[in-house]
């Protein structure tokens, strides 16, 4: 039974409409990753689930009683009181027919399994517990279906994890949106796209969906140039016919307009992110060198004791560790921007810095996007090359009147683009990125991503995007407690294989008391699972079956003389199937074992 489903709606505000047409089923047990570009109206389609914006048109039916909580992708400023006080304001005892006593507990109970501190006030939380409060909240009210806008924005590697252990034990039905691969493929069982004012879903994991996806596009622009020539036909066909030659053919003139109709209604993509980097001159061979570095904040606080590294050009180094560990304190010594308080600093040659800062601190709320750009010039030059300013813009998808418009007025991912756009005006041998992938759509991350492998100057990048940073970083600065900071070659994933240790059990943030919690008791299937659990024996025979007739068909000489074509598709066929086997059969044993410890646990 569906918790809910969508029947022809739609939505615009005043102008095209940002989705149309949506028919959506989510079932109880699902986690669906929401996909789209920024500004395709992602955010306002979950307002839409969650029943804070009504739809222009269309039916929305929810199963009777179902309880839907939105956690928004800001953090909003006004929740007053302690932790306590903002978690409970979403479990009324009046919505939840309890008594406040029984609240009162629920609440306490939940804010310990959260490891958050319920008598702090919560202005004073960091970012990342802020974050993890308010998913208190929303999960206070005992949601049928949770909505995640962006969760992992501001959050440390070990608060993911921990958010993403923390989903995969509830019972909760989920919708999230996120920029974070590594989140979305551990997360999700199902993907909808929102793409073109259309959604569409993807009943597989995200990497196939790529490869799909590929396919269909290709597929959507060869019919789009079939009709296109076929259009392009017509329109010389009645631009040269005699007017009684197309008196007699009022079908085919009827089905010209038809066609111009189709033309006009098509709604086209808005192409991708152009990214171009001048490099600038080259940098001596080495970059940056520091001995012995110390540095202590005013208070007294060391953050940073002895570190001793040598950056060479073409270096791509990632700076790991949780928020507040002086990451970026780091960073600003490095470039010389802070003074160490003890040890030497010492820079390389002919160094160009391009700094994105995490707060884009750079970026002048109060000027227009072009303003911002070109500082009251219509041009700006890349390589050597001049370029109109609004041309500039178009490359990182900014409209005309979205260049005219304030900086303040900008959506997260668009402020992003902004600063990149604002940093490759100018020559560059050294990029420092603090914390560039936070809301950026996953197509402009890619770019990025591809930009920064090909980049040959040097790279300091702080970032919480484990995939981003296991495909551009050649080596990473870990801070890993007590003042030290570890030099690894590799990514995120290498640091890991050397230390499973911390991955495996995380240091909670000591807002948990001590010897309270007692072991959650393992979660059951979902019903989404028991259905999978149920229908893989029936998989894996089909799959063996398959890979049987293949290998017999395979082994016939006949089949060389007859159908050579045919070989290599049937081997890589053959492949394919082994691979699904092992995917089979290893879900068949998680799910199994899942099973088994619920057993386990109730006959104790």
């Amino acid at each position: 039974m569906p918790l809910l489903g969508f029947n022809d709606v739609h939505l615009a505000f005043g102008g095209p409409p940002l989705f149309a047409g949506v028919n959506l089923q989510i079932d109880e047990g699902e986690r669906i990753c929401l996909l789209g570009r920024n500004g395709t109206g992602k955010s306002s389609l979950m307002k839409v689930i969650a029943g804070e914006i009504p739809p222009d048109g269309g039916d929305i039916f929810r199963q009777p009683g179902t309880r839907v909580a939105l956690l928004t992708q800001d953090i909003p400023i006004h929740p007053e009181g302690t932790v306590h006080k903002v978690v409970a304001t979403a479990a009324a005892p009046e919505h939840l027919h309890e008594e406040s006593w029984e609240r009162d507990i629920r609440i306490d109970r939940l804010l310990e399994r959260m490891q958050l501190p319920a008598g702090m006030a919560f202005a004073s939380l960091s970012g990342g517990l802020k974050r993890r409060a308010l998913l208190a909240r929303a999960l206070a009210a005992r949601p049928d279906l949770l909505l995640l806008d962006e969760p992992t924005n501001h959050l440390d590697i070990e608060a993911i994890l921990w958010l993403e252990d923390f989903l995969l034990t509830e019972r909760v039905t989920l919708v999230f949106v996120t920029h974070d691969r590594s989140f979305l493929r551990r997360l999700a069982t199902r993907i909808v796209e929102l793409d073109l004012g259309r959604v569409s879903s993807w009943a597989c994991d995200y990497d196939t969906y790529l490869q799909r996806k590929e396919s269909v596009l290709a597929a959507e622009s060869r019919q789009n140039a079939v009709f296109d020539r076929k259009l392009a036909e017509e329109e010389a066909w009645i631009r040269k016919g005699t007017l009684a030659r197309r008196t007699r053919n009022e079908g085919r003139v009827r089905a010209l307009m038809a066609m111009r109709a189709e033309r006009e209604a098509r709604r086209v993509r808005s192409g991708i992110v152009n990214l171009r980097l001048d490099e600038g001159e080259k940098t001596g061979v080495k970059v940056i060198v520091a001995k012995e570095l110390c540095f202590a904040y005013p208070d007294g606080t060391e953050v940073i004791h002895d570190l001793s590294t040598l950056i060479t050009r073409g270096d791509k180094i990632g700076l790991i560790g949780p928020n507040g560990s002086g990451k970026t304190t780091l960073i600003k010594l490095l470039l010389g921007r802070l003074q160490p308080t003890r040890g030497l600093i010492r820079h390389g040659t002919k160094l160009e810095v391009a700094y994105f800062d995490q707060m884009r601190d750079q970026i002048d709320d109060s000027l227009t996007v072009v303003d911002n750009i070109a500082d009251g010039n219509t041009t700006v030059t890349i390589g050597g090359k001049t370029q109109h300013i609004m041309s500039y813009l178009r490359d990182f998808l900014f409209t005309p009147d979205r260049a005219r418009s304030p900086a303040g007025a900008l959506s997260g991912g668009e402020r992003n683009r902004l600063l990149l756009a604002r940093l490759f005006t100018k020559p560059a041998n050294v990029l420092v990125l603090d914390e560039p992938t936070n809301d950026l759509d996953l197509e402009t991350l890619d770019l990025l991503e591809d930009l920064l492998v090909e980049y040959s100057g040097t790279v300091l990048l702080v970032s919480h995007d484990r995939d981003f940073l296991d495909s551009v970083v050649t080596s990473t600065l870990v801070f890993e407690g007590d003042r030290r900071i570890g030099e690894y070659v590799g990514g995120y994933a290498d640091w890991v294989r050397q230390h499973p240790a911390v991955v495996a059990a995380p240091k909670t943030t000591g807002t948990r008391p001590p010897g309270r919690s007692a072991p959650a008791k393992p979660r059951g299937l979902t019903n989404l699972e028991k259905r999978e659990l149920d229908a893989l024996p029936a998989r894996i025979e089909a799959l063996e079956k398959e890979q049987h007739e293949g290998m017999v068909r395979l082994g016939d000489p006949q089949l060389y003389q007859s159908e050579p074509a045919a070989v290599p598709k049937l081997k890589a066929r053959l492949e394919a199937i082994e691979a699904e086997l092992l995917t089979a059969f290893e879900r068949w044993e998680a799910l199994e074992q899942k099973t088994e410890r619920v057993r386990s646990a109730d006959g104790n």
